[in-house]
């Protein structure tokens, strides 16, 4: 997987996932323009790919608007003259269970995991359209299109939604030889995860996995990677589950075979 010459927007890269993702790009010779709310981690992301001799720029952008989106995408082709690959990462879940629910987290919710899906998409068709191997990418999730958790709902229906776009925006820009895809995580080792619970907790998540571990940012963005790559260019509208296995027992118990 070699990226020189490429240009990968990559939002919500200021920690975890969208680190690694865009990290790994720029290790690979991808020209790497980084979408972070926060300035401080986002500006650190960058310092760690130059550090590694990579190149990459920071934008610092709240993902809940058209406008917001447009920007972003705007920036991006202004330093690098173009874009190659757009790498949807950023997303939110407020806990918070269906009763409890206030507007203002449905909107946040839909409006960063789902509209902006939308939003980006059309203001980097008409780059990617231009670009030899266009890749529109997102960081989708187990939680929604396959399983389901309490507190998690408009979390999960943001998901679930993300997933559908996948497939129908991969048939809408084929004919631009555009494609687009998705990775679904499950449970990751990352600062978010980390806010979920104690030790104890994240030992019962890793004992509900068969391969008895979290998954790690960077296997994540391996499968985004290959979806970036010039091998994935017979791949469109699918998602890729990276979960260590979590989803394949029928229940808890085939786990002590």
């Amino acid at each position: 997987m070699e990226f020189s010459g490429r240009v990968v927007l990559v939002t919500g890269s200021g920690q975890g996932i969208g680190r690694a993702i865009a990290e790994g790009f720029a290790l690979k010779g991808a020209q790497v323009f980084t979408v972070s709310r926060t300035a401080s981690t986002g500006e650190e992301t960058v310092s760690l790919i130059r550090a590694a001799g990579g190149e990459g720029c920071f934008h610092q952008g709240d993902l809940q608007t058209r406008e917001a989106a447009q920007k972003c995408v705007k920036a991006a082709v202004d330093k690098y003259g173009g874009l190659d690959v757009l790498v949807h990462n950023a997303g939110v879940f407020p806990f918070v269970g269906i009763e409890e629910l206030g507007d203002a987290d449905l909107e946040l919710t839909l409006s960063v995991n789902l509209k902006t899906a939308f939003w980006l998409a059309q203001a980097a068709i008409p780059w990617l359209r231009k670009s030899e191997h266009g890749r529109l990418l997102f960081t989708s999730s187990v939680t929604g299109p396959r399983v389901a958790m309490p507190g998690l709902t408009h979390y999960a229906a943001s998901k679930a939604g993300l997933n559908g776009f996948i497939r129908s925006a991969a048939l809408e820009f084929a004919k631009y030889g555009v494609t687009v895809n998705g990775v679904e995580p499950g449970l990751i080792h990352t600062p978010a995860m980390a806010n979920l619970g104690d030790e104890a907790n994240s030992e019962r998540m890793r004992a509900n996995i068969p391969l008895k571990r979290l998954g790690e940012p960077r296997e994540i963005a391996a499968a985004m990677m290959y979806l970036a790559s010039r091998d994935a260019g017979f791949v469109t509208g699918q998602t890729i589950v990276v979960d260590g296995g979590a989803l394949l027992p029928e229940n808890p118990e085939a786990l002590l075979w």
